[in-house]
């Protein structure tokens, strides 16, 4: 059902308030965007503060919220900006993530700190820390993995594995929370258009490679676009979709089955 706010907005996530974190850029940017666009108030969360307001701009229900989650007073820093402007918070979406090739031969255990405390930390601590606000409305979170969550990854062994851990905490805490009416599910995607493998520091020699390599391994013959992931974020966050728990969705262009 159509909710309709006193300012004349409606959606299905009307009167709704929206944490996504990465949202400067990719995956998070687009979903920022389309739970604003169905009338959430969204909280955009990022280092980037330069990219965050890109997000936002020309959308007024997107408010920046500059943050490193890898702070671990960060988490209850973001949840109590969303509460002050709105009031709590309904649906979480963990998206911020880092991606880091790391051979074993050249594992450290800084290097894999660094992806366990944005990949798997983070979330949870903003999970804790939205959970008094979650519970008031039966609200929802939902989790950004990879498909790489559950299929190996050579030379990135470690991002793989935080992704898998993530989606194991999907389906614990669906199991934990499912007595509060919150419901926890996780997006699994393909390889995507964003920014990820500029940032793990590769050149562009190397990123123009190894996107023909996945577009070439994809039955659909190429990489995702952000709005095709969006779009399944927010069914997933859906107050419609009740009876939806525990579950991890792939969505990758059919490179599972490949």
């Amino acid at each position: 059902m159509t909710v309709r706010l006193h300012d004349g907005v409606e959606g299905e996530f009307a009167g709704k308030v929206v944490v996504v974190t990465g949202a400067g850029s990719g995956i998070g940017r687009a979903a920022a965007g389309a739970f604003a666009a169905a009338g959430a108030r969204v909280l955009g969360v990022g280092r980037r503060k330069d990219a965050l307001e890109e997000t936002a701009a020309g959308h007024p229900r997107i408010e920046a919220h500059p943050a490193d989650l890898r702070v671990p007073e960060a988490a209850g820093q973001v949840v109590e900006a969303a509460v002050a402007r709105w009031g709590g918070v309904d649906v979480l979406v963990n998206n911020a993530g880092a991606t880091k090739m790391m051979p074993l031969d050249q594992t450290t255990a800084d290097g894999i700190g660094e992806v366990f405390d944005l990949n798997v930390t983070a979330p949870s601590l903003l999970a804790r820390a939205a959970l008094p606000h979650l519970r008031r409305g039966a609200g929802s979170i939902v989790n950004v993995s990879s498909t790489y969550g559950h299929r190996p990854l050579p030379g990135a062994a470690h991002y793989a594995a935080s992704k898998a851990a993530l989606e194991q905490l999907t389906r614990s805490w669906a199991v934990e929370l499912a007595a509060d009416g919150i419901r926890v599910n996780a997006l699994a995607p393909g390889p995507t258009e964003s920014q990820a493998l500029a940032a793990a520091g590769l050149d562009e020699p190397s990123i123009a490679r190894i996107k023909a390599e996945e577009a070439a391994r994809i039955p659909l013959g190429r990489r995702g676009e952000p709005a095709e992931v969006a779009v399944w974020i927010l069914r997933l966050a859906d107050p419609a979709s009740t009876w939806l728990t525990g579950q991890v969705l792939t969505i990758d262009g059919g490179l599972e089955l490949s």
